[in-house]
């Protein structure tokens, strides 16, 4: 933990305040959309922590690059579809294998939206936004659940949005998916905490990632968003906070992210 609280000095009275308390040496964390963006920066701010990792997205050329940039021996590559529950129980498997043990965090990061006016959305488009953001995360949660049940703890972060806090033009069905996660997410801690697992929300504002590249019906300010590594930082301190702690919804946002913007 050193190596980040120097080159990151205001995260230490962050974590302190959290109830931050252990060390992520040789923790296994489960990363879903792992490939870019937040997962990839998750990735690697893990594997500075000395922790492991299990790296999973349906993209498995951008996957198998990501890998590369971390060390041998502490991740590992799954390409794997968050709307398939067979892919993820494979997941899953290959991860206790791969590392011995348990898993003792899953992250639920695949998302993805199509901008457009609502009239302009396909069935596909619908489709695909509610499988990925919503059915997917809770897959991903089913299969976590299965794994640390019987261990009696672990951790489950989704990364919902402030998509969920408001509604955004030519974002409206991202919205309603990203309402529902963040729903389910509240129930799901209710039900996990007798359970000895910890359940929390990240609800990140604007993040520079390629989630914008496709918003063309406006420019984006992504120069004053957060960066990947920024929201990354934040999930880091909850999956290391006191196991008799949890923080239940974590909103993180840039101050210069405006909602009039």
């Amino acid at each position: 933990m050193r190596r980040i609280n120097r080159r990151f000095p205001w995260a230490v009275g962050w974590w302190k305040i959290a109830g931050m308390s252990r060390s992520l040496q040789d923790s296994v964390t489960v990363i879903t959309g792992a490939a870019r963006g937040i997962g990839r920066a998750l990735s690697q701010a893990l594997v500075e922590t000395g922790g492991r990792v299990a790296m999973l997205d349906s993209d498995g050329e951008a996957l198998a690059a990501a890998l590369a940039d971390l060390p041998a021996g502490r991740a590992i590559a799954v390409t794997a579809d968050v709307r398939r529950r067979s892919d993820l129980d494979a997941a899953a498997a290959r991860t206790i294998e791969a590392f011995g043990g348990g898993i003792d965090a899953w992250v639920n990061n695949a998302g993805l939206a199509r901008h457009k006016p609502v009239g302009s959305y396909s069935e596909a488009d619908l489709d695909l936004m509610m499988d990925v953001n919503l059915k997917g995360a809770v897959l991903g949660c089913q299969v976590a659940l299965a794994a640390m049940e019987p261990r009696g703890r672990g951790r489950i972060v989704n990364v919902v949005s402030t998509a969920a806090l408001r509604g955004i033009p030519t974002e409206s069905f991202y919205c309603a998916t990203k309402w529902g996660l963040r729903g389910f997410t509240q129930a799901l801690a209710e039900e996990a905490a007798p359970l000895g697992i910890a359940v929390s929300a990240v609800l990140p504002g604007g993040v520079d990632t390629a989630f914008w590249d496709a918003a063309v019906d406006r420019a984006m300010p992504v120069g004053d968003f957060l960066s990947p590594r920024q929201v990354a930082d934040a999930i880091v301190g909850l999956l290391a906070q006191d196991e008799r702690c949890v923080t239940r919804e974590l909103v993180i946002r840039s101050l210069a992210d405006r909602d009039a913007a």
